[in-house]
């Protein structure tokens, strides 16, 4: 079964817009999870413009489901897991100033790196997973790290949705295929939401995990918080 985990990067950014603590995000990471998320993700950035290094050791103790923090693991970031220990660290390429993540890693240029990031966290004992464009070169580099899993960037994905869906799926379908075939597991993110997430989750057999954040909060605006998470639980049965 595919694990829905909810980024609350969101929640943090609206919070942060007046400085107070409306919304409060440590409730509503609880709530999330009463509401059935199985997972909750984070992605602390160096300006903390939305999720605080501070909310990320006050989220560890309250988050009962699986506890995913995402970041490019700089020396602060890699401060940060140790101290934490999250379930999952997922490695994320992105640079200081980037609005959102919008590109996997290069897993051929920086295997030697990833590798040695990848046998820190695991002796922490995080499960590691790397962002990865599906391309089928990069996922036979990714292998070789010794990561757990793979994230599939799937910005491609979404935007190809609509015109071929079919052809938008492919590469992913491939991918992940040969992911599994080299021992690692499976998951995706990155602009997933209620149109496109039915088929990605059919066309991709063993998809253990999708981390899904600004789509859900748009949509919980309109729909309420628990009908949201429960709508795009749905998606991935």
């Amino acid at each position: 079964m595919t694990k829905l985990s909810v980024n609350i990067n969101k929640i943090a950014t609206l919070r942060n817009a007046r400085g107070h603590n409306r919304p409060d995000l440590l409730l509503t990471a609880r709530d999330c999870e009463r509401f059935g998320a199985e997972g909750i993700t984070v992605h602390p950035r160096p300006d903390e413009r939305h999720i605080r290094y501070q909310d990320v050791r006050d989220l560890k103790p309250l988050v009962t489901t699986e506890f995913n923090i995402e970041g490019n693991p700089t020396p602060d970031f890699v401060a940060l897991v140790r101290e934490v220990r999250p379930e999952q660290v997922t490695l994320v390429p992105d640079a200081p100033d980037a609005i959102t993540s919008n590109a996997g890693w290069d897993t051929l240029r920086h295997q030697d790196y990833l590798r040695s990031i990848v046998q820190d966290f695991k002796q922490m004992g995080c499960r590691v997973s790397i962002f990865l464009d599906p391309v089928e070169e990069l996922v036979r580099a990714a292998a070789t790290t010794g990561a757990d899993r793979i994230e599939l960037y799937t910005e491609a994905y979404a935007s190809g949705y609509h015109q071929d869906r079919e052809a938008a799926v492919a590469p992913y379908r491939a991918a992940a295929a040969l992911a599994q075939q080299l021992g690692m597991g499976v998951n995706a993110g990155h602009d997933l939401d209620l149109d496109n997430l039915a088929f990605l989750h059919q066309q991709l057999p063993g998809l253990a995990e999708v981390s899904i954040g600004h789509a859900l909060i748009c949509d919980a605006l309109y729909l309420g918080l628990e009908n949201t998470i429960q709508l795009y639980r749905r998606q991935l049965l």
